[in-house]
């Protein structure tokens, strides 16, 4: 018992020895929120200033050139092909001679038609003085009425048949004007399908030659019908514009206007046809070619604009870092007007000058101290 009581003893004095005499312990040092990241130190990043510029509202659309007018030329009649006066896929003027067929046929049936009218008022005029002459004769009391009836009719009939003559004449004469076909319009030839020595037939089903007119040219493309009304209000304001480029051109864009906007909505994609008419002097839109197409309603002339790359999305919304002048950031809610490539107009939450922070969001939280990084990539656009 002695043993046990020396023992609990002197284990109650190491006890107070420890709590009294030892080392202090102290608690660890809580981290500040608002000294940084992991361990209180500050958050590199990347900024930019929020700037306030004009901006476009405007629809970014896909479309295909169209040629303004197509012909297919066919030839009208039967014949022989005997020329072609152009080279395939040169451009071609209204009116030019492209295709000649043998005309000697033609020109036979002409002299054929023009030689029976002549002949038919040689006889008509003769039938004319014999109708005369029996109307003398009659007022003589030498023919008879009949015979007066007789003459007139054979001279009336063979004025008819000098007028079918006369038709017949005009009718060669076209038909001869068919062996020459020419351009309807001013354009660009295709590829030809028949050359010279062909026997070609009247209206065939494949032509000859087709022909685009593609100055000036169609662009036409499609847009969804939310953005209708819109398109319908700006237009009637007469400040649409729009533009287009073929892919991968590095010319400034060609612009043009629009000047037609289909009747009907499109049930099965939800879109509406729409076409623009483009002067096209430089030939850098093409019938068939797809171009990226941008239809300009308006201009916000005083848009407060940050990178894209500065808005998050959170539970309670949209929302940015702002760097304040103590290089500590500060989460700003933000009403994101709209988003034009790469940049993002702001409705509401900011001004222009503010500092907004562009990449290293995710391990900053408010009240954080920030390091605006530098070098390739890394330098702000303002605000160190």
């Amino acid at each position: 018992m002695r043993t046990f009581g020396y023992l609990t003893s002197c284990l109650l004095a190491l006890a107070a020895a420890a709590c009294s005499g030892g080392e202090t312990v102290q608690s660890a040092p809580a981290s500040s929120a608002r000294g940084g990241g992991p361990g209180g130190q500050t958050v590199p990043v990347t900024t930019a200033v929020v700037e306030q510029k004009p901006m476009p509202l405007d629809i970014q659309v896909i479309g295909s050139g169209e040629p303004t007018s197509t012909v297919s030329v066919r030839a009208q009649l039967t014949g022989e092909l005997t020329a072609v006066n152009f080279n395939e896929g040169e451009d071609v003027r209204k009116g030019q001679e492209l295709f000649r067929l043998d005309r000697r046929p033609l020109e036979g049936a002409l002299l054929q038609a023009q030689a029976n009218l002549e002949r038919d008022m040689a006889q008509a005029a003769n039938a004319k003085s014999q109708a005369q002459r029996y109307v003398d004769l009659a007022a003589r009391g030498i023919a008879t009425k009949e015979q007066v009836d007789t003459t007139r009719t054979a001279a009336a009939a063979l004025d008819a048949t000098v007028e079918s003559d006369r038709a017949a004449v005009e009718n060669a004469k076209v038909q001869l004007q068919y062996a020459t076909i020419s351009a309807p319009l001013s354009g660009r030839t295709g590829a030809l399908m028949v050359h010279a020595g062909n026997l070609v037939r009247a209206n065939d089903t494949a032509p000859l030659v087709v022909i685009n007119q593609v100055t000036p040219i169609f662009v036409s493309f499609a847009i969804p019908e939310a953005r209708l009304p819109d398109l319908k209000r700006y237009m009637a304001a007469g400040s649409v514009k729009l533009a287009a480029r073929a892919p991968n051109d590095d010319h400034p864009a060609a612009f043009g206007r629009i000047t037609f906007v289909d009747n009907q909505v499109d049930p099965s994609t939800g879109t509406i046809r729409v076409k623009g008419t483009f002067p096209n002097q430089d030939r850098r839109l093409w019938p068939g070619q797809f171009v990226n197409v941008v239809v300009t309603l308006a201009v916000d002339p005083k848009a407060i604009v940050v990178p894209t790359t500065a808005v998050q999305a959170g539970q309670q919304g949209q929302y940015v870092f702002v760097v304040k002048d103590d290089k500590t950031a500060d989460l700003r809610s933000v009403t994101v007007a709209r988003a034009e490539g790469q940049e993002t107009i702001i409705r509401e939450g900011l001004k222009a000058g503010e500092t907004v922070v562009t990449d290293g969001q995710l391990r900053l939280v408010p009240g954080s101290r920030v390091s605006i990084k530098s070098g390739p990539g890394g330098e702000a656009r303002g605000g160190q």
